[in-house]
């Protein structure tokens, strides 16, 4: 029986991923880190009186959980990565927010413990596939800009999908002219950069996540696009890496790398 430590518990992914543990007949939730979470509250979000309450990184007791499951805050997330790994959970980490330099500090800190763990941009299948779809593409229509539109409440922008959707199209876009000198009459109209590929956030309420790709050729256009209209999609991801994460010997970034 694998042992789950899930923080966040308390948000809503951190509900969905509590309701799919207790669902799993391998899988055991045992604690849970959410500093507003009482004790009168265990009800209400589906806790067993046997599953321990954390308030704060500090409180959590060694050996408590396998694996440590993470929908918190980007402000939070790499200080929660690091005490995991440091500690011996084996992270499987769907908050986003952590820079390259954080993701690679955990990554050679994972290898040095030998711990395996997982960094998903996103755990919903369609945008696994729109990632791989789009990578391909780019090989050969190399002027791309990408949208990507999330729920008001999304505290990072570009969304961690939009942004690996990124670095994946720029491992194999062939090089081209940029385009002619543009003139800017608002700031930042033209979005986020990166290595030339523009990446444009929308946060409005009614919205869950949703990411466009669009490519653009002479006299042609390719436009590859998914949406995820229900969080409960985001759970096949997660039961994939619940059942796979403790295989693994390092850190791996997205979800496409353990399918």
């Amino acid at each position: 029986m694998k042992k789950v430590l899930i923080a966040g518990a308390a948000g809503v992914m951190g509900q969905k991923a509590v309701a799919l543990v207790n669902g799993l007949p391998d899988v055991e939730l045992t604690a849970v880190l959410a500093p507003s979470l009482t004790d009168d509250q265990r009800d209400q979000y589906h806790l067993r009186p046997d599953v321990k309450i954390y308030h704060q990184l500090d409180q959590v007791q060694e050996g408590i959980a396998d694996i440590w499951v993470d929908f918190t805050v980007p402000a939070a997330v790499y200080d929660n990565v690091h005490f995991a790994i440091e500690h011996g959970f084996a992270p499987v980490v769907g908050t986003t927010g952590l820079t390259d330099e954080q993701e690679a500090a955990l990554i050679k800190e994972s290898k040095d413990r030998q711990l395996g763990g997982l960094i998903a941009p996103n755990f919903g299948m369609s945008a696994v596939l729109l990632m791989k779809f789009a990578k391909e593409a780019a090989k050969y229509f190399p002027d791309v800009e990408i949208i990507e539109m999330h729920h008001a409440d999304k505290k990072d922008a570009p969304s961690g999908t939009a942004l690996s959707t990124a670095k994946l199209i720029d491992q194999v876009r062939p090089n081209h002219e940029s385009s002619p000198d543009e003139v800017a009459t608002l700031a930042n109209v033209r979005g986020g950069d990166y290595h030339g590929i523009k990446i444009h956030s929308v946060r409005l309420p009614g919205y869950i996540a949703h990411e466009q790709v669009l490519f653009g050729g002479a006299g042609e256009a390719l436009t590859i696009r998914q949406d995820s209209f229900d969080r409960q999609s985001f759970m096949s991801g997660v039961k994939v890496a619940l059942d796979k994460v403790l295989d693994l010997n390092k850190l791996v970034v997205g979800l496409e790398n353990i399918l």
